[in-house]
């Protein structure tokens, strides 16, 4: 059965194990459409250079891409966005919460307008923090956002800063990747604080989610080649790969359940390894470059309110390699907790629950999910960007998520598992206050 196939050719980097690139050949009458892309500014010290090329191909002709050990094919899987929690699950939370106690009472947008703060930006350290992300090129891949909103006012992205990477129009319809970014570098709005990096002046905007908040790791790996090759020194991605609707499209290509969930399963390796191979190129320091951090959100799929026992890994794309994954906490009275709903093992965690941002078309909202957490730490990326260039003079995507992970602060009563190396901080002040446990 002929399948179309994201096809990796990376030249130069260093060969890796079971888990890293495997393939090698030259499949005929394959090519459907090629990106080529070296580290910015040309190639780098090690001569790495990447093409990606998309390209529907038979089981032969897949047999011989694998053959080559700097290829690798990955069949293209379906994306999407990682869904805020809906209104019955919350409910099912709420319901949960009152009978343990410890809920928080009240309307966070309310609570936010109140306040002139977002309860998440206070709890990540950046609302007195003197770095804002001046000078930082972040890029978000997901549903667009609403250029018009005066969260992003003054942002005044160019026109080569947002690419479209769906069928669908650029407008948010939406709403999710305008939530997102406005937590990243959203401007005050109505005099609230939403940003945890509002200093961003220069922002990538990829929209790789349809607008029912659906895509393709194809569109995924284009963007993110794209954003890397603009300059992005943060990428920030709030979406995962949906397992269910490929095994569905594999059965209803006539294929058996069972073969269609090994097919399916096939592809999802096939995948890992792809977004391995990728997010290393885009992690690397070049010649002219520091490489780029890849934040992602870690899923929403536990559900500790019907089980404590009922806890979901960090999923695809999070789980891959250099990128650090990001669970959510949420308020009780008593303190911070894990989220409900926050997949495990994450590198770090972040305000998730009750978090105001912009809402397409106006005014603000409140959402919740690990997609809400990310771009916490997107910001907070920017901000150690920031610091680093300022303070030290030299600056790499390494050194910018060790920082994070260093100086990211436990927090007491939950375990490692749930919440990583805890929850993320912005840099002090006074950099000689900073302490590194």
């Amino acid at each position: 059965m002929d399948e179309e196939y994201v096809i990796l050719h990376i030249e130069g980097m260093q060969k890796r194990g079971r888990g890293g690139l495997q393939s090698h050949g030259r499949v005929e009458n394959m090519e459907a459409h090629s990106l080529d892309l070296t580290t910015r500014g040309g190639e780098d010290s090690a001569g790495q250079k990447i093409t990606v090329e998309v390209a529907t191909l038979s089981e032969e002709q897949k047999r011989d891409v694998d053959r080559d050990p700097d290829r690798h094919a990955s069949a293209v899987m379906p994306m999407s966005l990682i869904s805020p929690l809906t209104a019955e699950e919350l409910r099912q939370i709420a319901s949960a919460e009152a009978a343990s106690g410890g809920a928080m009472p009240g309307d966070p947008v309310q609570e936010a307008r109140d306040s002139k703060y977002t309860w998440g930006v206070e709890a990540v350290g950046a609302r007195g923090c003197q770095y804002s992300g001046k000078d930082v090129v972040v890029a978000v891949l997901d549903t667009g956002i609403d250029k018009q909103h005066a969260a992003f006012k003054g942002l005044n992205p160019r026109d080569d800063d947002c690419k479209n990477f769906t069928a669908s129009s650029d407008a948010d319809t939406n709403g999710h990747g305008t939530h997102c970014a406005s937590t990243i570098f959203g401007r005050d709005v109505d005099g609230v604080r939403i940003g945890v990096a509002p200093g961003v002046t220069r922002a990538l905007i990829g929209k790789v989610l349809d607008d029912q908040g659906r895509g393709s790791s194809r569109s995924v790996i284009e963007a993110l080649k794209w954003a890397h090759s603009e300059g992005a020194n943060i990428i920030s991605m709030s979406l995962g790969f949906d397992f269910p609707a490929m095994q569905e499209r594999l059965e209803q290509s006539g294929l058996q359940k069972k073969l269609a969930t090994s097919r399916a399963l096939q592809a999802y390796r096939e995948n890992l390894r792809a977004f391995d191979a990728l997010m290393a190129f885009i992690r690397q320091e070049g010649v002219m470059g520091s490489g780029a951090v890849v934040i992602a959100a870690s899923g929403n799929e536990s559900r500790r309110w019907e089980d404590p026992r009922f806890v979901i890994d960090v999923s695809l794309p999070a789980a891959t390699d250099q990128v650090v994954s990001v669970g959510a906490l949420k308020r009780k009275k008593e303190g911070l907790v894990v989220a409900p709903f926050s997949n495990v093992n994450p590198v770090l965690s972040a305000p998730g629950y009750d978090v105001v941002g912009a809402k397409s078309g106006g005014a603000l909202t409140a959402l919740n999910g690990t997609s809400m957490a990310c771009p916490h730490v997107a910001g907070l990326a920017a901000l150690w960007w920031e610091r680093e260039v300022r303070e030290i003079g030299v600056v790499s995507a390494a050194s910018v998520r060790s920082s994070l992970v260093a100086m990211a602060t436990r927090v007491a009563g939950i375990s490692h598992v749930d919440q990583g190396g805890g929850l993320a901080k912005a840099p002090a002040n006074d950099p000689a206050e900073a302490k590194i446990s």
